[in-house]
């Protein structure tokens, strides 16, 4: 199973200008939806009021279909209102916009509709009717001032629908039926007021929109910025949880091979006929100690960007050699077989950074192994090369196999991790991330376990020519 080793930085992302705005537009949507409401209310108490002014004075025939339709579809959108209700009012973004798209026409329908009543009286019916039907047209218009100004698209669609109608009523009526003598010059009249009432709207309507855009902008900035400080707020926890288990780890793994050296060093001046005896137990809390720095050196470099690598030809087999020599007495003490396997192989890398990676690998391998033995090898395979350390240890369960590769994790229940920070297989997993090299893990529970260090074939392309070994530094 390959191992997805590298803890997840959990730095935020700002959002896309298109999420920002299907999020923004999708609010605007709401607020558009929530006041259709009392448009249509307003709407509804208007129509009665029109046809007791109308009745008797206007065509009955025209005024019977003005009000059929104009009834049909106020109970048509306060139905829509049910299905956004229903089934957007909890959703965000492309459905809010989708279910506008599919019933925008609605809202110029309605708009169409409020022409009628000037078509229907405009110079038909006495001026007082005349003038409340004028006095709920335009009422209607300023209506969408606080109505429909929130989504910009339906409220121009609205406000353009309505102008036209009202001044297409009045120029049917004036070319439609005789016109008394200076009828023209009020028929000007009109349209001019209405045509600057139009601009009027228009110019408030984009000022109220650009309003009640940029408080939903506002808002969606200061949800990231929450989201931005919570994240942070959760890193710096966590890196507090991570260095107080550090100092833990430290001062517990230190204080074992220091207090030997101590009780060595009381022990060789009370008795200084047993050095040859001491002697090997202090170097090898000394060693003990170093390889405790080393592993901390060599995390906090990589961690910096400071860690340098050095590609050069490294022969396999003379590695190999080098660390069954340097492991060779380890296995001896635990009574295990410390075996490796490789065909005559040169391939292109930094020999300590492999070095590194594959003795972490086998010194994991040895203290988590009670019976039996490790197996270092070396596969070719079709588009890459990989190293493999088998062992007959306690293995891994499967909810730990990725977190062992963080820093300073240790499974409580496995014997061989009171003397380990946690930090090996860390940095095998750090240095072979640097190095382009990918990890995998098989395992477990009480059967063995098996690294994996797969060199893909682009990591083998040295570069020609290079008189010095290449340098490259970690990315920061």
């Amino acid at each position: 199973m390959l191992v997805d080793t590298q803890p997840a930085t959990y730095q935020h992302m700002p959002a896309s200008p298109e999420v920002r705005d299907h999020w923004v537009n999708s609010q605007l949507i709401g607020v558009l939806m929530d006041n259709m409401g009392a448009s249509l209310l307003a709407a509804l108490l208007s129509l009665p009021l029109l046809v007791f002014m109308m009745a008797g004075e206007v065509n009955t025939v025209g005024l019977l279909v003005w009000t059929i339709l104009t009834l049909a579809m106020l109970v048509y959108r306060y139905h829509l209102i049910g299905i956004y209700r229903l089934r957007h009012d909890s959703l965000e973004g492309p459905q809010r916009i989708t279910f506008i798209q599919r019933y925008h026409w609605t809202w110029a329908a309605m708009a169409l509709l409020w022409g009628g009543p000037v078509l229907l009286s405009y110079q038909q019916a006495p001026i007082a009717t005349q003038f409340v039907c004028a006095i709920v047209v335009l009422g209607q218009g300023l209506l969408t001032l606080t109505a429909f100004s929130a989504y910009l698209p339906v409220y121009r669609t609205y406000a353009n629908a309505l102008m036209f109608s009202v001044l297409m009523s009045l120029l049917i009526v004036m070319l439609a039926l005789p016109q008394p003598a200076g009828s023209l010059q009020t028929w000007l009249v009109l349209t001019a007021l209405l045509v600057a009432f139009w601009g009027l709207l228009f110019m408030t309507g984009t000022r109220m929109h650009e309003v009640h855009r940029a408080s939903f902008e506002l808002q969606f900035s200061n949800q990231e910025l929450i989201d931005s400080l919570t994240l942070q707020t959760r890193a710096s926890l966590r890196a507090v949880a991570t260095k107080n288990r550090f100092l833990a780890s430290a001062a517990h793994d230190l204080r074992q091979p220091v207090h030997a050296l101590s009780l060595y060093a009381d022990w060789l001046a009370t008795e200084p006929e047993m050095a040859r005896d001491i002697a090997p137990r202090i170097l090898q809390s000394t060693r003990a100690i170093n390889e405790l720095f080393d592993s901390l050196f060599d995390l906090t470099r990589i961690d910096a960007g400071n860690y340098k690598v050095r590609l050069q030809h490294v022969d396999v087999e003379k590695l190999f050699a080098d660390l069954s020599l340097q492991f060779e007495p380890v296995a001896v003490g635990k009574s295990l077989r410390l075996r490796s396997h490789t065909r005559p192989t040169t391939l292109w890398s930094d020999p300590v950074v492999l070095r590194r990676i594959l003795g972490n690998l086998v010194s994991n391998a040895l203290r988590h192994t009670h019976q039996g033995g490790v197996l270092l090898a070396l596969r070719h395979r079709e588009d890459m090369l990989v190293f493999e350390v088998w062992d007959t240890g306690v293995g891994i369960a499967r909810e730990h196999q990725q977190a062992i590769f963080q820093e300073f994790f240790r499974v409580s229940q496995h014997q061989g991790t009171e003397d380990s920070l946690g930090l090996g297989l860390t940095i095998v997993s750090k240095l072979a991330s640097l190095m382009g090299y990918q990890l995998a893990l098989s395992s477990e529970a009480n059967r063995g376990s098996v690294f994996r260090v797969m060199l893909p074939a682009f990591t083998q392309q040295e570069a020609a020519g290079l008189p010095e070994p290449t340098v490259v530094r970690a990315a920061t």
